[in-house]
């Protein structure tokens, strides 16, 4: 089988970091499928995300490993992950211990462009 016919319906898992040596990470809450909020992952954070159970990411901000709730307790409890067909993208479904944006909303995602402008999302 060729690499790509094993990335796209093989069962080995085959990370395609970016040439900067990262993939995406969509985090939902698992059981509402919400969409929390949109990360990065680099092969350090994929291992310690499988590791211990809880969502790392790298920080392109601080240009490190950086745990999702490592100040706030606000961590994100793994409970699947699933992959994408060229496996370049991640769904991390994830139970959270409280709010997942740094601004203390539930989501990132608490706005909605309607016309040009941002509206609050109801909730």
């Amino acid at each position: 089988m060729s690499e790509a016919t094993e990335r796209e319906a093989g069962r080995t898992f085959m990370p395609k970091f970016d040439e900067k040596g990262l993939l995406s990470a969509v985090v939902v809450h698992h059981e509402t499928r919400e969409v929390l909020m949109v990360a990065f992952m680099d092969a350090e954070a994929l291992e310690a995300t499988q590791a211990t159970g809880f969502a790392h990411f790298h920080s392109r901000s601080r240009g490190r490993l950086w745990k999702k709730g490592e100040t706030s307790g606000d961590v994100l409890e793994v409970r699947e992950i699933l992959v994408d067909c060229d496996q370049d993208a991640l769904v991390m479904a994830c139970e959270p211990a409280g709010p997942t944006c740094h601004t203390g909303a539930r989501s990132c995602f608490y706005r909605r462009l309607d016309k040009g402008v941002l509206e609050p999302v109801k909730t």
